[in-house]
């Protein structure tokens, strides 16, 4: 662990657990983890930014390590605009009018979302992977069979069979995840015990079966909710300066789509990252630092 303190802030549903690094008065950095990973992705990265003056922060997202719901009838959402509430809850908790956005999977999603709806609470985005944005209006057209197979762990996650097997053997198929999307990571299954505990959060299973399945229209949201995915439905534009870093071995899901580019509408810049798979801040910290400098 690199991040030098722990902390945890009330929102209106959830107790959120989160670790930092560096100077308060510094310019604030939110890093977002994704599944199946927590905030241990960051360690590294974080360290280097708080060597620039950075003031890090790194969340656990709803179901992950120590955060809680706040009420047991609250439901376990896992849905793109939950996650986006929760970070803006989560700047509002901190008193922070803004931040650096950074992150991947779930928490790329998240960020991009806030820096689209909310372009006033983002200084800056890193994205991984694009524009991480679900369009579940088409969610049900296939994608070319080679990277439909990549998602094999999605359509289980439809079934009452994939739900009782993340239960019973979560980090048997998380490593297992953590391995295929990052072939060329030696390092997967060494790192993976690290992250681990964060799986067995008492809401982890309902918040993942709930994502993966609200996604393809599979079940409903939380109608909390609903007035921002009527606003994400209409797959806004992501103005604020962004830095998109791509994987060059990701091992789920494909290159990425050159229209993406069209959602971004402010400064931008791509960069590849060859060799490089899923978990691209511990697999490459340095590049994922150096994106979000880039933006301070």
């Amino acid at each position: 662990m690199t991040f030098s303190s722990t902390g945890s802030v009330r929102t209106p549903v959830l107790d959120v657990a989160y670790e930092y690094t560096g100077e308060p008065g510094g310019v604030p950095v939110v890093l977002l983890h994704g599944f199946p990973y927590d905030v241990r992705a960051f360690d590294d990265a974080a360290a280097v930014l708080a060597d620039r003056g950075a003031f890090v922060l790194a969340p656990y997202l709803r179901g992950f390590g120590p955060t809680r719901f706040r009420d047991a009838t609250t439901p376990r959402s896992g849905q793109q605009a939950a996650l986006a509430q929760d970070l803006l809850d989560f700047l509002d908790a901190l008193g922070l009018d803004d931040a650096v956005l950074a992150g991947y999977d779930w928490g790329g999603r998240a960020a991009c979302l806030v820096a689209a709806l909310r372009p006033g609470r983002a200084r800056g985005l890193v994205t991984v992977d694009g524009y991480n944005v679900q369009d579940i209006a088409a969610s049900g057209e296939p994608a070319p069979p080679d990277v439909e197979r990549t998602f094999w762990y999605q359509y289980y996650f439809h079934s009452e069979r994939g739900r009782r097997g993340l239960e019973r053997n979560r980090e048997e198929l998380c490593e297992l995840l953590w391995r295929t999307w990052s072939p060329t990571w030696a390092g997967a299954s060494v790192a993976f015990p690290a992250s681990a505990p964060s799986l067995h959060n008492p809401d982890f299973v309902d918040v993942v079966i709930h994502s993966y399945r609200h996604r393809y229209g599979l079940a409903e949201g939380d109608p909390r909710y609903q007035e921002l995915e009527d606003l994400i439905a209409a797959q806004p534009p992501i103005p604020v300066p962004t830095v998109v870093l791509e994987s060059g071995a990701d091992g789920v899901g494909g290159p990425l789509d050159p229209q993406e580019r069209e959602h971004f509408t402010g400064a931008y810049e791509h960069r590849l990252l060859p060799g490089i798979g899923h978990n691209v801040p511990q697999e490459a910290p340095e590049a994922f630092a150096d994106a979000v400098l880039s933006l301070l």
